[in-house]
């Protein structure tokens, strides 16, 4: 089983070399990276790629590494009890299976996405660190031993919102993503939009490139975002040249909202934009 990437992810080559470095020494493999460098599609690619079916957990700040084995409800079961349910006789129909558990006893070689790992207590990882590692745990409800029938290609994704445990980082293979750089966008745009116009492209990128060199800027646009411009650019018939026309007065290009999302950035443009007409006089 080998990822080459696929028709829809533009996966460079020490991200084939990561992934299927992972599925080699069978560990989870730890991806990082700014936010919307295509980490959580990574997994979905992976599992298109390699026809292998995709199960995803999506961590919350609450969510709490038992909840990936099973969860036992007992409040419906005592609820059942005093109602005269035959159901309360068997313990099992009580336990819902996590994502942990579907991926272990499933037919086929899954791929298990962990997403964003980072947002879920620090000790969601150690939590989590036996049951990766071997690949089994205890249901202590019903004294069966859960055992992955084959061992799913995981992937763990990280925001770097918070440092994870040493003993957790020993077990992964770790890959940081790296912000795409102009060849690398334009054929992840390329991607997206076929046969776009090159002239808007080249200057959308340029201009993109020096809203996230701007010294100060709290949220730095993302290749979603710079995505979701380039749709805005084509609905509303906007001119390469009136992107290379800039006004002084306005530093902030057209259509600002799809890539500038807060107030602080916003007026940190416009700081520029009075300082540099300041300068023009």
């Amino acid at each position: 089983m080998r990822f080459e990437g696929t028709s829809a992810y533009v996966a460079t080559d020490d991200l084939k070399v990561a992934v299927n470095a992972a599925i080699a020494l069978e560990r989870p493999l730890l991806v990082k990276g700014e936010p919307g460098t295509g980490k959580t599609v990574l997994a979905i690619e992976i599992a298109k790629a390699l026809g292998a079916p995709l199960i995803e957990w999506h961590i919350k700040s609450t969510t709490k590494a038992l909840q990936g084995l099973y969860e036992y409800d007992a409040v419906t079961r005592l609820r059942d009890s005093q109602l005269g349910d035959a159901r309360v006789k068997d313990i099992r129909n009580y336990i819902k299976r996590g994502k942990l558990w579907e991926a272990f006893v499933a037919d086929e070689r899954p791929v298990l996405l962990i997403d964003e790992i980072d947002k879920a207590d620090i000790e969601f990882p150690n939590d989590l660190l036996q049951e990766l590692d071997r690949m089994e745990f205890f249901v202590y409800e019903t004294g069966e031993t859960i055992r992955a029938r084959r061992r799913p290609i995981v992937v763990i994704t990280s925001n770097n919102e918070k440092e994870l445990p040493d003993a957790f980082l020993r077990r992964c293979f770790f890959h940081y993503i790296r912000f795409p750089d102009a060849d690398t966008m334009r054929a992840i745009i390329e991607v997206h939009f076929p046969g776009i116009k090159h002239r808007l492209v080249a200057e959308a990128l340029r201009l993109f490139y020096e809203i996230r060199d701007v010294p100060g800027m709290k949220k730095k646009p993302s290749t979603s975002e710079l995505l979701d411009w380039l749709k805005l650019l084509m609905v509303e018939d906007i001119a390469p040249e009136t992107l290379r026309e800039r006004d002084p007065k306005k530093l902030i290009p057209p259509l600002h909202g799809a890539l500038i999302k807060n107030e602080q950035d916003v007026h940190l443009f416009e700081r520029l934009a009075f300082m540099s007409r300041r300068e023009g006089r």
